[in-house]
């Protein structure tokens, strides 16, 4: 692994040469001067189709690993703080041709699938460059699975190989892989056979020690020829942008996880139109990356837009870790940092708490989940990111389909999900599917390059979730505004039903988040013999709060409709997520349920 100090970045600029234009296949003169620029459209109905300011990239994800290098050489790509690694991408174009010459040397081909399980890490990225360079399909694996579910996901779509860190938190990752697969130990590196997983054949393990019938990840990086690199040379045209590129499975908050294909035509363009609507074309960013690289956030708005774009990802730790964040934008001059709701949260109150210069801070993504509008604001006023952008996507859309420009007022950008993105339709259904009138709620529906290939393995739950025509249903609540803009009012099975009145959980969620001593609010429902439902909610508050539940009730009172105050308030210091930060309702309704002692 290449170890390499802080290099001189380069001060390319990706629209200021010939050169670059060819490598794009796209652009025209003022595309960047135009990123700031925002529709003054008006609208009637709920359907939007955002017109490109360049067309679709028609290069694949190798190929971009390839135009990084020749564009942005001498700049830095990845820095890893926890590791002491830093790399320019130069060198990570150089390291990434040789480990996928080292896939193809342990007879990995084309469209395989390659797990890649562990924490933000240097070679999880590498990993990921690797991998589209030797047209493998990376899968990305949740560093919080246990045995189990990690069985689910490496045969739920048939993986061959698994790179591996050593350990994360208290995981011991060897040890965990051996419970479900106990032949690894006395196997043969390369030539696993395991009775549980028949397709299942290398373990590629991110260490120096050697484990019994693996691989050192060092040894794969060693281990291509000039056979295996003049191979490499000729896939680079013979992979399509339409072939597969990432699986990643989805969050699972009920039933099992569904993997998600997404194709290189699709996260190329999203991280291509992610980049210039935030504004990176303009000069050079240094991103700090806390978001987990195994989700969307982290590895197509991050590691990806970089390499678009020309930015530096720079990783604070291994996990999330608020107070690494606050540090690193300090010592890493950082220009925008990436986050969910919840890790902003975390963030300020670090910041509050141990002030730091943010002076290089400016902008950034708030994602993941619902952003509330008092925590966008806090998080402008409080970190200096006036720019930020507010962005709504899902897994499936690869992931952006909405976002908030630079220069769209305040009271935009922290009250909607923003305009819909460069070569998206977008629009709002009733129950019948019939398009509604702007500021009507319904569903929510995207059509688009975004869209992905579909569930891997499950032709049925694909065909649910797609219309006969391509649109794809988000199963989100959602209302399209007179200019465009869009904002969530939940998600359709969330919609609380109280004595025939609909109540949107996000709607009384956002209410809370203007109490000065509420940081974080989840409402939900629970069911009643006499009105159906009622309104629940966890508060998460202040250190210092005396705030009990009836001083929340009255002070609801006069502020919003009475059917829409809670009958049920817990003060809680955590809520059920899942490791990206999406909220699990449901594990809350049976805790409440439980504490107090309500029959269903």
């Amino acid at each position: 692994m290449m170890i390499v100090t802080r290099s001189t970045r380069g001060a390319r600029c990706l629209f200021t040469s010939q050169r670059n234009v060819n490598w794009i296949h796209q652009t025209a003169p003022g595309a960047v001067a135009n990123v700031r620029r925002r529709s003054t459209a008006q609208y009637e109905w709920s359907y939007v189709s955002c017109v490109g300011q360049m067309p679709l990239s028609g290069l694949t994800f190798g190929q971009m690993v390839d135009r990084a290098e020749d564009l942005y050489g001498d700049r830095e790509a990845i820095v890893s703080v926890h590791q002491g690694v830093r790399a320019t991408f130069s060198q990570m174009k150089e390291e990434a041709d040789k480990l996928a010459a080292g896939f193809l040397a342990l007879g990995l081909n084309p469209g395989d699938r390659i797990g890649i399980w562990g924490p933000n890490m240097y070679e999880w990225v590498l990993t990921q460059y690797a991998a589209a360079k030797a047209g493998l399909v990376l899968v990305n694996i949740n560093p919080a699975y246990r045995p189990n579910e990690l069985l689910y996901c490496l045969n739920k779509v048939s993986v061959r190989a698994l790179v591996c860190a050593k350990s994360f938190k208290t995981s011991d990752y060897y040890k965990l892989l051996c419970e479900i697969a106990p032949e690894i130990p006395e196997g043969t590196p390369g030539n696993l056979k395991v009775k549980k997983m028949p397709n299942f054949q290398h373990v590629i393990m991110i260490s120096e020690e050697k484990h019994d019938g693996c691989f050192k990840f060092n040894e794969v990086l060693q281990a291509g020829d000039s056979r295996h690199t003049k191979t490499l040379q000729e896939l680079s045209n013979r992979i399509q942008f339409d072939d597969a590129c990432n699986i990643q499975f989805t969050s699972g908050t009920t039933g099992s996880p569904k993997a998600a294909a997404l194709s290189h035509h699709n996260i190329v363009n999203n991280a291509l139109f992610i980049g210039l609507r935030c504004g990176y074309g303009t000069e050079n960013h240094r991103i700090c990356l806390p978001a987990p690289l195994y989700h969307c956030l982290g590895c197509v708005c991050g590691t990806l837009t970089g390499l678009v774009w020309g930015a530096t990802c720079v990783m604070p730790s291994a996990g999330f870790d608020p107070e690494a964040c606050v540090t690193t934008f300090e010592k890493e001059r950082i220009t925008s940092c990436y986050g969910t709701p919840t890790m902003f949260v975390d963030i300020l109150k670090c910041a509050r708490d141990d002030p730091k210069d943010f002076s290089s801070l400016f902008t950034g993504i708030m994602a993941g989940a619902p952003c509330p509008q008092e925590l966008v604001m806090a998080v402008m006023e409080k970190l200096n990111m006036k720019d930020i952008s507010v962005m709504y996507g899902m897994t499936e859309n690869s992931p952006v389909t909405f976002q908030c420009f630079p220069s769209d007022p305040l009271s935009i950008r922290s009250s909607t999900i923003g305009f819909p993105g460069d070569h998206i339709e977008v629009k709002v259904v009733d129950s019948d599917g019939r398009v509604v009138r702007t500021n009507e709620p319904g569903e929510l529906l995207i059509r688009g390059y975004c869209n992905f290939l579909g569930y891997w393995g499950d032709e049925e739950k694909t065909k649910e979730v797609f219309t006969a025509d391509r649109w794809f249903k988000t199963g989100d609540l959602a209302a399209i505004r007179t200019d465009g803009y869009g904002q969530i009012i939940g998600r359709i099975k969330d919609v609380i039903i109280r004595g025939g009145e609909n109540i949107y959980p996000a709607e009384v969620e956002n209410f809370f988040m203007g109490h000065p001593d509420i940081i974080e609010a989840q409402v939900f429902s629970i069911p009643s013999s006499r009105l159906g439902e009622e309104v629940a909610a966890w508060l998460r508050t202040n250190e210092n709060s005396t705030l009990t539940a009836d001083d929340v009730k009255q002070w609801c009172k006069d502020k919003i409709a009475h059917y829409k105050i809670p009958r049920y308030i817990l003060f809680k210091d955590e809520f059920p997520r899942t490791v990206t930060g999406k909220i699990q309702k449901f594990i809350m309704r049976d805790e409440t349920m439980k504490e107090l002692q309500l029959s269903k």
